[in-house]
């Protein structure tokens, strides 16, 4: 899904570009459209769209957008940047619509969003090349009261069905030092909750000196940065949950009790055939683990609908693990080939039945989510307020509607009252 943003950051002091920027997939995109936007002339007439391409529907989305906007603003300089045109640079340089495409190495460098040189198009490096990420330096968070901070980048591993490391490259770390400098500097202009990013976060650090991990960086982000009142953990792989970082999740109350897992499948078959480092059986345990530590953790996951060869059994398997691991946040994706991926190369099920999979585990999921937030109710809440003053999210990231607006990046004890959709109603307390 884009998120647009075209909002005036709230921060004091905070530099923002009248260019416009449209972030499409993770949060990554999002922390990454913000220093990008530090970087950006200011220009309104300047569209940025920082594109995903975990899916074929994500590039589609894509290409739509881009013909969307220059529809709507004729005027416009629409630079494509992101996964989709760093792995698809030749498609996007062709559309009529774009005026240049910028890889993933080469959308930090200010002066690439100036070039008007007809012949130069499409600006897109080797990610294979890169060998560091420079932190993000972000100076605003224009449409959330959440800060993201890029931590990692890029992937190792090479899951049968992912095309995102030929986008992102090879993983590389930021160092600790100047990840507890950028978190500082977001607390010191009032931010309240800070959330780490990365493409593979727990595997940050194997490429720094002394081969720290993700438990370490993160306990050195609360010992140094004590003003910080909430941590939030990005998509986590669970077989590398060590035990600091699993005495941290549970035990320190400054990490919100919300994690998400890359699950991607409950059968453990498909786990093999998808080349993932887990099974069934241990990602099981692994919440089972952390929920009787800290019952009131909400979990969150990825999951895959009609991957090659999935039998009824193996689908069968795919709910269960929903129930299971107790997901409350469900992001449920339909098997999508990508070309150049072993597993486009793999027997395919038909696109209806994927599609019909895919809904039965949303409905699943769905079901699951709604009573937990109907259990919420009566209970008190730490809510952190978004910018429209009414909205937010609690500490388990369900989504709040407040009875009326609240100062925006203010954290308010609020009761749940009702739910209404996928949202709780709340007042504050």
């Amino acid at each position: 899904m884009a998120q647009t943003d075209t909002q005036s950051a709230a921060k004091t002091g905070a530099d923002t570009s009248k260019a416009q920027f449209i972030s499409m997939g993770c949060r990554l995109n999002i922390a990454e459209s913000e220093h990008m936007r530090s970087l950006a002339p200011d220009d309104e007439n300047l569209v940025v769209i920082n594109s995903c391409a975990v899916t074929n529907e994500a590039v589609r989305q894509t290409r739509q957008i881009v013909r969307k906007t220059r529809r709507a603003n004729p005027q416009a300089r629409i630079v494509v940047t992101g996964c989709a045109a760093q792995i698809h640079p030749d498609m996007f340089r062709d559309m009529p619509e774009t005026d240049l495409v910028l890889g993933n190495a080469d959308k930090f460098t200010a002066t690439n969003f100036l070039s008007d040189n007809d012949n130069e198009k499409a600006r897109v490096s080797d990610i294979m090349a890169v060998q560091q990420t420079a932190p993000h330096l972000a100076t605003a968070f224009a449409a959330h009261a959440r800060a993201f901070v890029e931590v990692q980048n890029g992937c190792d591993h090479r899951c049968t069905f992912c095309i995102i490391p030929y986008g992102r490259g090879n993983s590389r770390s930021v160092p600790a030092g100047s990840v507890i400098d950028t978190i500082q500097q977001l607390v010191d202009r009032g931010y309240l909750e800070v959330v780490l990013t990365g493409v593979d976060v727990t595997s940050y650090g194997h490429d720094l000196p002394g081969t720290p991990n993700l438990g370490h960086l993160v306990e050195r982000i609360l010992k140094h940065v004590p003003n910080l009142q909430r941590l939030r953990l990005s998509s986590l792989d669970g077989v590398e949950v060590d035990d600091r970082l699993f005495e941290l999740i549970t035990g320190d109350e400054r990490i919100m009790p919300h994690i998400h897992l890359s699950l991607q499948s409950g059968d453990d078959m498909i786990l093999k055939r998808m080349k993932r480092r887990h099974s069934r059986d241990e990602a099981i345990k692994l919440v089972a683990r952390i929920k009787a530590q800290r019952p009131d953790i909400a979990i969150g996951a990825d999951l895959i609908a009609g991957f090659p060869t999935e039998t009824e059994e193996m689908h069968a398997n795919n709910l269960s693990i929903i129930d299971e691991c107790d997901v409350v946040h469900g992001h449920i994706f339909p098997f999508s080939p990508r070309d150049g991926t072993p597993a486009a190369r793999m027997p395919q099920l038909d696109r209806s039945l994927i599609k019909q999979r895919a809904a039965q585990m949303r409905e699943r999921t769905e079901k699951r989510a709604q009573d937990w937030r109907t259990g919420l109710i009566g209970s008190r809440l730490q809510v952190l307020i978004e910018k429209d003053g009414r909205h937010g999210h609690a500490e388990n990231f369900a989504k709040i509607e407040m009875d009326k607006k609240y100062q925006p990046g203010t954290i308010l004890s609020a009761r749940a009252l009702k739910v209404v959709g996928n949202i709780i109603k709340a007042e504050q307390r």
